[in-house]
Order: C-alpha cells, then sequence, then structure tokens
C-alpha cells in the first residue's frame, strides 16, 4: 500500500521542476500574462520579452511580434484563405510589430448583445455598451488575449487622440459563421472601435474606416 502511495508523489515530484520553469522563465508555457514572470509576456503559448517594452531579457534579438508570421513588410505573411460563398478572403494569425506609432484601420463595431460583433467579447465574455471606449484588435495584435485589459492610445489623422480599453479579438483567421454575425474575417491591421472612441476623435462613423495610428498606453 505504501508503495503506490508513494508512486503518484515522486511522479508529482520529479515534473515539479518542469511545471515552475515553465511558468516563470524564457520560453516556458503559457495561457495568461499571469504564467509569466516579471516583464515576460504570454506569446503563442511561450514566455517572450514584451514587444511594447522592448525588452531582450530572452535572448539578445529583438522580441518577437505577438501572433507570430514571417518577418519581411509588415512583418506577418498570409496564414491561408476562407472561402465565404462566392467570395474568398486571405487569414492572417500575425499583425505587423507594435511600435510607438502603428499605422493601422479604424472601424466601427457594436459591442452590444444583438449588435453587429456577433457574440460576447472574447476577453470576459461580457457585452459592452457603445457609450465606453473599448476596442477589438486584429489577431496577431490581440496577441491570445495578452492585451485584454490594457489601454491604447488611438491618434486620428486630425490629431486627436483617445485612449481605449482593449476588450475583444478582430479575428483576421476566421468568419461569415454565426459567431462572427456572418462577417468575413479582420484584415491584420484593424482597430476596430466603439461608437465612443469614434466620438472621441471627432470622427464621423458613417465613413466606416479611417487610417490612424496607435500604441499601447
Amino acid at each position: 500500500m505504501a508503495l503506490t502511495l508513494l508512486a503518484p508523489l515522486s511522479i508529482i515530484l520529479l515534473l515539479l521542476p518542469y511545471l515552475t520553469s515553465a511558468i516563470s522563465s524564457c520560453g516556458g508555457s503559457c495561457n495568461t500574462l499571469d504564467d509569466c514572470s516579471g516583464q515576460l509576456i504570454c506569446i503563442n503559448g511561450k514566455c517572450n520579452d514584451d514587444p511594447d517594452l522592448g525588452t531582450h531579457i530572452c535572448s539578445n534579438n529583438p522580441p518577437p511580434s505577438p501572433g507570430g508570421g514571417s518577418s519581411g513588410g509588415d512583418g506577418c505573411s498570409p496564414a491561408g484563405k476562407l472561402r465565404c460563398g462566392s467570395k474568398t478572403y486571405t487569414t492572417y494569425n500575425c499583425s505587423a510589430q507594435v511600435t510607438s506609432s502603428t499605422p493601422a484601420q479604424l472601424t466601427n463595431n457594436n459591442f452590444e448583445a444583438g449588435g453587429d460583433g456577433g457574440g460576447a467579447s472574447e476577453c470576459d465574455g461580457k457585452y459592452h455598451s457603445n457609450s465606453e471606449r473599448i476596442v477589438a484588435l486584429s489577431t496577431g495584435w490581440y496577441a491570445g488575449g495578452s492585451r485584454c485589459g490594457k489601454m491604447i492610445k488611438i491618434t486620428a489623422n486630425n490629431g486627436k487622440t483617445t485612449t481605449a480599453k482593449v476588450v475583444d479579438e478582430c479575428d483576421s483567421m476566421h468568419g461569415c459563421d454565426k459567431e462572427h454575425d456572418y462577417q468575413p474575417p479582420c484584415h491584420n491591421n484593424i482597430v476596430d472601435a466603439s461608437n465612443a472612441v469614434w466620438n472621441a476623435l471627432g470622427l464621423d462613423i458613417g465613413i466606416g474606416v479611417v487610417d490612424v495610428k496607435w500604441t499601447m498606453a
């Protein structure tokens, strides 16, 4: 009887160093920001340098862009194609590196229940009022949810600036189904914003798409 009790315990003790190191060091497995130590961030399931901080804790190389993808151009290559009826859309699992002035396209989203955003927000499983300054980011910038709850700063070409909280993903890989309100996948450079964000920037929501710059607040 003693042997059968000790066997599982010995296995746990053997695995313990690997489990602890996986949530506290570079390259360790992770699911959320809390799984990584210090200034490390969870990117593609691994603890790594935060591209927004520009740290080189894990290596002497520049930190990877969240969402992966090959380098060159905007640092992101197409992941594949998604056919929606008679149309075919390019899909992406990555976006351009986030800088102090990242080019993006601002679109408008209804985050309320029954709105054109489809299901509840990915970050918290809730619907949000359009009076909140909130955004959904393209899959690469969403970075597996590692930017959930963080504030970003958006600057329009008219010179106006506002901040907004990340609450959702603008899915660049999937679409054309009930979960996505039958809309096509997002492009990889989208900041999908609530009415409150558009109003704060003094922009006409009716335009639909506007070039902006954004960075972490």
